[in-house]
């Protein structure tokens, strides 16, 4: 075609509605003919080559989004390959987006979101050139809930009986800082347990002292072990003079679930 009729009123137009780099746009819009609407079928079928492209690209950059509204929780970690990308306003509308999909049709299951989201996600692979991945979802229902994002990089909802919220905020608050695995010390895995054990039994066998006061150091040390990776049993970051369970007790409340995200954790493993 002539390609006096692409001029740079025509390509800025596409760029103001695709987010695309100029020669991208150019080219689509000479293949298309000029037509605009082809044009952006062009470049989302180039899009979709891509994403192909990129999809094994590692995305251990990204953000921590969380929103509550009529009792119901979401988190998503959203992921890209540099830092730059994760600071794009597309970026995080993106995040957003989901977000608000899942809160307003209370969808549960992220690969629904993925499904839903997939043209979305790869246009957004096509203008920043990078890979983009769903990589996880979390859906909270309760009466009082918490959500608490310390920065981009760490995200925590918590549901609580009838707690009042500053107390639940500190707690929610409290997860991030301390990354608590387990709700209760009996919650705790026996396979975590057993390899904790044997490590502290490993590491008090050298010691010369009779069975039972071995038996009393192991015991003791399996204890603070426990409570360090249960949040009811773990020192209250704000107070460290009692525990999380403490708090609780003197407000007459518990707390009923959590879940913690921190950016990129276990991405490699």
């Amino acid at each position: 075609m002539n390609t006096n009729i692409i001029n740079t009123c025509l390509i800025k137009e596409l760029r103001s509605r695709t987010g695309v780099g100029f020669l991208e746009c150019k080219r689509a819009l000479l293949e298309e003919n000029g037509d605009i609407e082809s044009a952006i079928d062009n470049l989302r079928k180039s899009g979709e080559l891509i994403a192909e492209r990129k999809i094994n690209n590692i995305t251990n950059q990204g953000m921590i989004f969380s929103k509550i509204k009529n009792n119901i929780g979401v988190m998503l970690e959203l992921n890209c390959e540099t830092d730059f990308v994760s600071k794009d306003n597309s970026f995080i509308s993106l995040g957003e987006d989901i977000l608000l999909e899942a809160l307003e049709k209370k969808i549960k299951d992220i690969n629904q979101l993925k499904e839903i989201f997939e043209s979305k996600r790869t246009d957004l692979v096509l203008k920043v050139g990078e890979n983009i991945n769903i990589r996880r979802f979390h859906f909270l229902e309760g009466e009082n809930i918490c959500s608490y994002l310390h920065g981009i990089r760490i995200g925590v909802l918590v549901s609580a009986g009838s707690l009042d919220k500053t107390i639940l905020k500190n707690i929610a608050m409290h997860i991030a800082a301390s990354k608590p695995t387990y709700l209760h010390p009996r919650n705790v895995s026996s396979k975590v347990f057993e390899r904790e054990y044997a490590i502290q039994l490993d590491l008090t066998s050298h010691l010369k002292k009779p069975a039972n006061l071995l038996k009393k150091i192991i015991d003791g040390k399996m204890n603070k072990f426990i409570n360090s990776i249960s949040l009811i049993g773990q020192s209250f970051v704000i107070d460290p003079t009692k525990t999380v369970g403490d708090i609780l007790y003197e407000n007459d409340s518990y707390i009923k679930s959590f879940i913690r995200f921190e950016l990129g954790e276990t991405i490699f493993e």
